[in-house]
């Protein structure tokens, strides 16, 4: 059994090497940030397509029921989780790609005498051993404030918009608004649930995500240096 104690495998860089390594590393961690922000996107647009085409369908005519704007909260809300999930990879190489900015490029065009860190150390235990670094409900928090909740809040208006407008119920109703609110909670119901239980969901589900992206502690890491963030 060898109990000889352990050596770093390599050579020490020399500076010149050093600075090859570290602006390919930095180029490759820029690609696959923008790979990541790209995926980001393609959901968002995705949620914007969905609530464009579903309040075409519903509002465009009166045969077309109330339940597809409430099928487009799920789908909306599903995609949310989606974008979620990959904002959190793209946090970890938005990460890494700020210690460089930070640490390494900022001191070059700015140099800080007291500006100390041990940044190549945090990019290595990075590299050996990858972790998120923000949670699911903070991912999700997040992608809420920036983009989702206006959809949802279309969404919600649209909704509220086809129960409270007769004309847009029924093809023979007079155009103009429902006279009572018991009636456009009526004309909430889906099939067998009543109206009263969709409405009772609708607003719990919007509460929660009103809660969400109120409440949920944000930790910044990086978001709190500078405003430039997504």
């Amino acid at each position: 059994m060898n109990d000889a104690p352990a050596t770093p495998v390599g050579r020490t860089l020399s500076p010149s090497e050093m600075v090859t390594v570290m602006s390919h590393f930095h180029r490759a961690e820029i690609a696959r940030m923008a790979g990541w922000r790209d995926r980001i996107d393609r959901t968002s647009n995705w949620a914007i397509t969905v609530v464009a085409a579903m309040l075409s369908v519903s509002l465009s005519t009166a045969s077309a029921h109330h339940g597809v704007l409430l099928f487009a909260m799920l789908l909306v809300l599903l995609l949310l989780w989606i974008e979620a999930r990959r904002y959190r990879f793209f946090d970890v190489y938005r990460a890494r790609v700020r210690q460089f900015e930070r640490h390494y490029f900022a001191q070059i065009f700015s140099p800080q005498p007291d500006f100390a860190s041990d940044w190549l150390l945090i990019v290595g235990e990075s590299l050996r051993t990858p972790k998120f670094l923000v949670s699911q409900r903070v991912a999700l928090a997040r992608r809420l404030r920036r983009n989702y909740i206006h959809m949802m809040l279309i969404l919600l208006l649209a909704w509220i918009l086809k129960l409270s407008t007769p004309s847009l119920l029924d093809q023979a109703a007079p155009v103009g608004f429902v006279g009572t609110l018991r009636e456009a909670v009526n004309a909430a119901a889906l099939g067998p649930v009543p109206g009263v239980a969709i409405v009772t969901l609708v607003a719990i589900l919007y509460a929660g995500l009103l809660a969400a992206a109120l409440l949920t502690p944000d930790d910044n890491g990086e978001l709190s240096f500078g405003d430039v963030h997504v």
